[in-house]
């Protein structure tokens, strides 16, 4: 015999208030006080009480559910801005609902959240303006936020500029005296891969320089990998700019597996500065985004949407983080045959203390 479920009568009985006040305390209703809201928190806990979602959904009550399409979350930005709205909704008294589109089917994923009906969506996913007008007429009244669009697009927004940041990188490439400086983009159908690609060749121009490569990848690490690769071992431009910290990872292992010192043969410069990037070796120097602020952020402004409210525009301003990873151009070659003649004394040693 299964047990039964507990309901909110058990709970108004057990906090001694009305099947009404549960209600309003589940629905974060301010006409609640918080002496009464702690009473009926604290007999939900004791009961174990778990709100039933499914039945609000077919009363067509608000479920406190938003709904975040995603990016594949095997990669590290994407997943670190999905952490943070889930932190972020949660304080606020909300439940988390992801789908991820890993196969171009943007809207079969929306139509994922809005079959569960959520309250709302942030929808991350790099979406050209015809194509998140099109899903915001999907989603018609509910309200939406787009994390990844052309900035054209007639939609709600909240994302960093990637104009500034490709900018501020070629700039101090620039300075240190770089001069061939080759590109490391992710896909060509990502809209922020366009922009900060458009962005870096246009500053180029601006000191009369043109990209010594340009490489793609899919933003993972392996296709930063691979792609350096093909530039291994007699054609590496002076630096490298990359547009995710992941695929500089790639690249990073490639250079050190063929022996390229880093940043004394080659420097690089990654994208979004996630939360690994000062571990790699060497720490990477980056273009930051603060994705935890992205992600509470845009959080904040979607719960002012259901509340019929106007927050204002956040600014949001990507930073250069300047690690160990960049240099001047030749900085440290000076050094390589004196690294190679105390390897040499160090295996001499070694041999004569095994004889």
């Amino acid at each position: 015999m299964t047990s039964r479920s507990v309901t909110l009568d058990d709970v108004a009985q057990l906090a001694g208030v009305s099947y009404q006040t549960v209600s309003r305390v589940l629905n974060r209703s301010e006409q609640v006080s918080p002496r009464t809201r702690e009473k009926v928190e604290a007999a939900m806990q004791q009961l174990n009480y778990v709100p039933n979602r499914v039945a609000q959904q077919l009363a067509g009550k608000a479920t406190r559910t938003l709904g975040l399409a995603t990016s594949d979350l095997a990669l590290m930005a994407p997943a670190q801005i999905a952490s943070a709205i889930q932190q972020r909704a949660a304080a606020a008294g909300y439940h988390l609902v992801i789908a991820m589109d890993s196969g171009n089917q943007a809207e079969a994923t929306i139509n994922e959240l809005l079959a569960q009906r959520v309250d709302g969506l942030l929808i991350n996913l790099p979406l050209s303006a015809p194509q998140a007008e099109q899903i915001q007429t999907l989603c018609g009244a509910k309200p939406t936020l787009f994390l990844d669009v052309e900035p054209q697009a007639a939609v709600a927004q909240c994302q960093y500029p990637n104009a500034a940041g490709a900018q501020a990188a070629v700039e101090y490439l620039v300075s240190l005296g770089h001069q061939k400086i080759g590109l490391l983009n992710g896909p060509e159908q990502s809209v922020s891969a366009r922009q900060r690609e458009a962005a870096w060749i246009a500053s180029l121009a601006t000191h009369q320089l043109t990209p010594h490569c340009i490489l793609r990848g899919d933003w993972s690490a392996q296709s930063g990998y691979r792609a350096l690769l093909t530039q291994l071992p007699h054609d590496l431009p002076q630096a490298l700019l990359v547009a995710n910290d992941q695929m500089a990872l790639g690249a990073m292992r490639a250079l050190h597996q063929h022996g390229v010192a880093v940043p004394g043969e080659i420097s690089v410069m990654g994208y979004d500065d996630t939360v690994e990037s000062a571990w790699y070796q060497p720490p990477l120097s980056t273009v930051r985004q603060d994705l935890q602020r992205l992600g509470e952020v845009s959080v904040d402004r979607l719960l002012a949407q259901l509340r019929g409210e106007a927050l204002p525009m956040a600014e949001l301003k990507t930073a250069l983080v300047l690690r160990e990873s960049t240099a001047a151009p030749g900085n440290g070659k000076q050094d390589l045959p004196e690294m190679a003649q105390q390897l040499q004394q160090i295996a001499r040693r070694l041999a004569e203390h095994k004889a």
